[in-house]
C-alpha cells in the first residue's frame, strides 16, 4: 500500500490512497489475516456500529421528541473525528480511507434511490391544488427570509472586516437557509404524525411552493454563470441536451409507465418484470445524466416524478425499496455526515458567530413569511406559529448540499461544522415544541350538541359513513334505508372512502369527481360510489349523497374522518368494526382499523357508531323490500343508551321496521345496583316514559323489562336476544360505574365496544345479527360531563 503525501498534488488533487483491491473478503485471523484490512469485515463492522450507536442514542433522546435524523448525525458525530475518532488507532482502524470511499459510495447511492423514491411519492398536481393560502406562505416563506439574511449579511460585510472566505459563502448559506425542501417537510410530517393535519397539508403544499422558488434562481443563477464562464455555443449545447433528456422521460417514460398502470388490475401486485425495468432504466438514465453534466440525483428526481404516485406502480416501487433504503443506506448517509463533521475544526468564533447570526435570521424571516398569509386568513396564533416552526425543519436536502459544497471546497471543515450543528439544533429544537403546540384533535370540540337525542323535529340527520371496501357498502346501504328518511326530513350521507397512504408522500381528502366517459374498468373507490348513487337515484329525494376519499397513514387516519364530520356538521359517524363476517364465521382485518375506531371514539366533534356486521342476507334494498327489518335495542341507562334509543325510535317510523326495546332492571331480591347520578336517571326515565307513551297503541313496536339478578342474568338474555332471528341489535358504548358493570368487567376490557358491546361482537354467539354500539358525542365546549349537564333537554318524539 502506497500512500501519496505530496503537499502540492494533496492541495489540488486532495488524498488519494493506493490499496490492494484484490483485499475483500478475509480467510480469518487463524491463517494470519487481519480482518479489518478487508473490505467486507470493515463494511460489516461499520455497519454494525453505526446501527448500535444511532439506535442507543434515538432510544436516549426519543423522551425528548427527537426526530430520528438528530439520532443518525449525532451517531456520525460519535464515530467521527469529534469524539471516539480522536482516537487514532479507532480511527484508523474502524473507518480507515480506503473503507470511507466504499461507505460514501453506499450512501450516495442510497440517497440517489431516496430521492427517487421521492420523486415517485409527490404528486406535481399538488402545485395546481395548492390554493392561494399555500402559494402566499410558499413564496413569502421563501422571499422574507431571503431578503432578511441577505440586508443582515450587507450590513455586516459593510461594517465588519469578514474574511474573504466567509463573504464569498455567506450567499449560499443564505439560499439554503430560505429554502424549505418538500422531502424533508414530509418526511418531518410524518414523523410527528400530522401528515393529513390542516397544518400538514398546508406545509406539503407550501413547500412545493418553496422549492420552485428556491431552485428557479438557482438554475438562474447557474445558467448566467455558465453563460459567462463558457462560449456561448457551450451553454446552448448544455441547455439543449438538458431539455433533450427531460422531453424523452416526460414522453417516453410516463406513457410506459401508464401502461404498466393500465395492465395492471386493481387488487393485483405489479409484474416483477416491470419493476426490473423501471430500476433498470433508473440506473440508465442516472449514467446518461452524469453523461451529459447532469447529476444522477436530478436524473432520479425527475425520472420519480414522472411515475405515477399510489397504487399500482408508485406503491409497489416504493414497497421494494423503502426498506433496504430507509433503514440500511439513508443510515449509512446521515452518520457520514457526521463523520466528516469536526468541532474541533472550529477555531474563529467570529466567523461562527457571523454564520448562526445568518441562520437565526433566515430562522425569523421564515416564522414571519410562513405565519402572515395564515394569520390573514384568521388561523389561530398557536397553529400559524406551528406551521412556521414546520417550514424551518432541516434534514437530508440540506445535508446533501453541505456534503456537495464541502467536496466541491465551498465549505471548509470550519463553517461545515458550524453549519451541521445549525442544522442539528434547529431541528432538535423545533420538534418537540411542535409537539406541544399543535394538537389537531383540538380543532375538533364542537360549538353545540351535534346527536341525535337533540336533532330538531325538522331538521336533516347528516351521516358520515367511513368504508374500506366494497363489504362495508351494504351494511351502510341497510342502516340508511331504516334510518326514517322522508322528503322533509332526508338523510344527508356523506361517504369516505379511507385508503392507506402507499407510495405517496403526501395525504389526500378530496371530493370524488365523476369521469366524463364511464370507464370499462372502474377503481374500488368508484364500484363503492356507483353502488350509493343507485340507491340515492331510488330513494326519490329522500337520501342525498356526497362522496370523499381519503388517501393517509393508518396512524392519523382519524384526522380525515373528524375534519370532515367538524367541516360538513353531522350528527352521527358510522365507522366498520375491525372483524367481519362471512358465513357465520369472523374474519380478523388489520389491527389498524381497530386504533382507528378508538381515535375517532375519542376525538369525534358528534355521536359515533361502530357497526358489526354479520353477513346478515337481509335485502340491501330494504325501503323497496315488504318485508319487516327487526331491530332490539338494549337499555340499561347512561347518555350511550338514550343516544342508542333515540336513534332507534327515529327507525321505527319506517314502515318496514320492527322496534323492541328491552330495558334491564335490578331484580327486587338482589343487591345489584345500575349506579349513575340522580339526574341520569332522570333522564332515562323521562326518555322511557316518552317511548311508551308516543308508541302507545303502535303494532310494531313492543316494550318489555327483563329484571336481571346478576352479570351473568345479562350475558344469558342477551345470548337469548341474538337467538331471536333479529335483524339488527343496538347498545349504547358505555355506562355507568356499578356492581352489574363491575361483574361484566371482564367483557368491558376486551376491546372498544363496551361490555355490552363487546357480548355481542363476541365470536361465542353463533348468530347473523347485525349490531350498531351507539356512543354520544363527548367533545362538546365547555361540557365535562354530559350526565350533569344542565343543557340537556328531554326528547321530543
Amino acid at each position: 500500500m502506497e500512500i501519496h503525501d505530496k503537499v502540492g498534488l494533496n492541495s489540488l488533487l486532495g488524498d488519494y490512497v493506493c490499496y490492494d483491491g484484490q483485499q475483500i473478503n478475509s480467510r480469518g485471523i487463524w491463517l494470519g489475516d487481519r480482518p479489518l484490512e478487508f473490505s467486507m469485515p470493515s463494511l460489516l463492522l461499520q455497519l454494525s456500529l453505526v446501527s448500535v450507536i444511532t439506535r442507543l442514542i434515538y432510544l436516549a433522546l426519543k423522551p425528548f421528541g427527537q426526530p430520528l435524523i438528530v439520532s443518525q448525525i449525532l451517531g456520525g458525530v460519535v464515530l467521527g473525528p469529534s469524539i471516539l475518532g480522536q482516537n487514532t488507532a479507532f480511527l484508523t482502524n474502524v473507518f480507515p480511507k480506503r473503507g470511507r470511499y466504499i461507505i460514501d459510495t453506499f450512501s450516495v447511492f442510497g440517497f440517489t434511490l431516496f430521492i427517487f423514491l421521492i420523486g415517485v411519492k409527490m404528486d406535481p398536481g399538488m402545485v395546481l391544488r395548492s390554493g392561494r393560502k399555500a402559494l402566499a406562505i410558499g413564496v413569502l416563506g421563501f422571499f422574507i427570509p431571503y431578503g432578511l439574511a441577505s440586508f443582515v449579511a450587507f450590513l455586516l460585510e459593510r461594517f465588519l472586516s469578514l474574511d474573504n472566505e466567509l463573504s464569498t459563502v455567506l450567499p449560499t448559506i443564505i439560499m439554503m437557509q430560505s429554502m424549505a425542501s418538500f422531502p424533508v417537510i414530509a418526511c418531518f410530517l410524518e414523523e410527528l404524525k400530522i401528515l393529513n393535519s390542516e397544518i400538514g397539508r398546508l406545509a406539503s403544499s407550501s413547500s412545493i411552493i418553496c422549492d420552485i422558488c428556491h431552485w428557479t434562481i438557482i438554475s438562474v443563477k447557474y445558467a448566467v454563470k455558465l453563460a459567462m464562464s463558457r462560449s456561448f455555443k457551450l451553454s446552448v449545447g448544455s441547455f439543449l441536451s438538458a431539455a433533450l433528456y427531460v422531453v424523452v422521460i416526460v414522453f417516453g417514460i410516463r406513457p410506459a409507465a401508464l401502461w404498466v398502470i393500465r395492465h395492471t388490475p386493481e387488487g393485483r401486485p405489479v409484474k416483477r418484470r416491470y419493476i426490473f425495468a423501471v430500476l433498470l432504466a433508473v440506473m440508465c438514465f442516472g449514467l446518461i445524466g452524469e453523461v451529459i453534466g447532469l447529476s444522477s440525483l436530478f436524473a432520479s428526481l425527475v425520472f420519480g416524478l414522472v411515475i405515477p404516485d399510489g397504487p399500482p406502480l408508485g406503491a409497489a416501487l416504493v414497497e421494494k425499496l423503502d426498506s433496504i433504503v430507509s433503514v440500511l443506506l439513508m443510515p449509512l448517509f446521515f452518520t457520514g455526515c457526521g463523520l466528516q463533521m469536526d468541532v474541533f475544526a472550529i477555531e474563529k468564533l467570529g466567523n461562527v458567530g457571523v454564520i448562526q447570526l445568518v441562520v437565526l435570521v433566515a430562522f425569523i424571516g421564515k416564522i414571519l413569511g410562513t405565519m402572515l398569509p395564515p394569520l390573514c386568513c384568521r388561523m389561530p396564533l398557536r397553529d400559524a406559529f406551528s406551521l412556521g416552526l414546520i417550514m424551518n425543519s432541516k434534514g437530508i436536502v440540506e445535508l446533501a448540499l453541505l456534503n456537495k459544497w464541502k467536496q466541491s471546497n465551498v465549505l471548509n471543515d470550519e463553517f461545515y461544522a458550524a453549519l451541521m450543528i445549525s442544522v442539528v439544533l434547529v431541528t432538535g429544537v423545533i420538534s418537540p415544541i411542535v409537539k406541544v403546540l399543535y394538537d389537531p384533535s383540538k380543532r375538533y370540540v364542537a360549538y353545540k350538541r351535534r346527536t341525535i337525542l337533540h336533532l330538531r323535529e325538522n331538521e336533516e340527520l347528516r351521516v358520515l359513513a367511513c368504508v374500506h371496501g366494497q363489504e362495508n357498502v351494504r351494511p351502510i346501504m341497510t342502516l340508511v334505508q331504516v334510518s326514517g328518511p322522508t322528503r322533509e326530513n332526508p338523510v344527508n350521507l356523506i361517504v369516505l372512502h379511507l385508503v392507506k397512504l402507499l407510495g405517496r408522500a403526501s395525504s389526500l381528502l378530496i371530493p370524488h369527481r365523476e369521469r366524463e366517459k364511464p370507464s370499462l374498468n372502474p377503481t374500488l373507490s368508484e364500484r363503492i360510489f356507483n353502488s350509493l348513487k343507485k340507491l340515492e337515484q331510488q330513494s326519490h329525494g329522500r337520501l342525498m349523497l356526497h362522496c370523499y376519499k381519503g388517501i393517509s397513514p393508518y396512524a392519523t387516519m382519524h384526522n380525515d374522518v373528524c375534519s370532515l364530520a367538524l367541516e360538513k356538521r353531522t350528527i352521527l359517524v358510522i365507522v366498520p368494526f375491525h372483524k367481519h363476517w362471512v358465513h357465520g364465521q369472523s374474519v380478523e382485518t388489520s389491527y389498524a382499523f381497530r386504533h382507528l375506531n378508538k381515535n375517532v371514539l375519542d376525538k369525534a366533534p358528534c355521536s359515533v357508531g361502530i357497526l358489526i356486521d354479520r353477513g346478515s342476507k337481509k335485502a340491501r334494498y330494504v325501503i323497496a323490500d315488504p318485508s319487516s327489518y327487526r331491530i332490539v335495542v338494549l337499555f340499561l341507562g347512561g347518555a350511550d343508551d338514550r343516544e342508542a334509543l333515540a336513534y332507534a325510535r327515529r327507525m321505527s317510523l319506517h314502515p318496514s321496521v320492527m322496534l323492541t326495546l328491552i330495558r334491564f332492571t335490578a331484580a327486587s331480591s338482589s343487591n345489584l345496583s345500575f349506579g349513575g347520578t340522580e339526574r341520569s336517571r332522570m333522564l332515562d326515565a323521562d326518555i322511557l316514559s316518552d317511548f311508551k307513551h308516543n308508541t302507545l297503541g303502535c303494532e310494531r313496536v313492543w316494550y318489555r323489562e327483563e329484571a336481571v339478578a346478576n352479570g351473568m342474568d345479562v350475558v344469558a338474555i342477551t345470548r337469548s336476544v341474538l337467538e331471536n332471528n333479529y335483524d339488527l341489535v343496538m347498545v349504547g358504548r358505555r355506562h355507568r360505574d356499578s356492581s352489574i358493570m363491575f361483574q361484566l368487567g371482564k367483557w368491558s376490557q376486551r376491546g372498544e365496544l363496551g361490555a355490552i358491546g363487546e357480548i355481542v361482537a363476541s365470536s361465542d354467539f353463533e348468530c347473523g345479527v347485525s349490531a350498531l354500539v351507539v356512543q354520544q358525542q363527548t367533545r362538546l365546549w365547555g361540557l365535562h360531563d354530559p350526565e350533569e349537564s344542565t343543557h340537556l333537554r328531554k326528547i321530543d318524539f
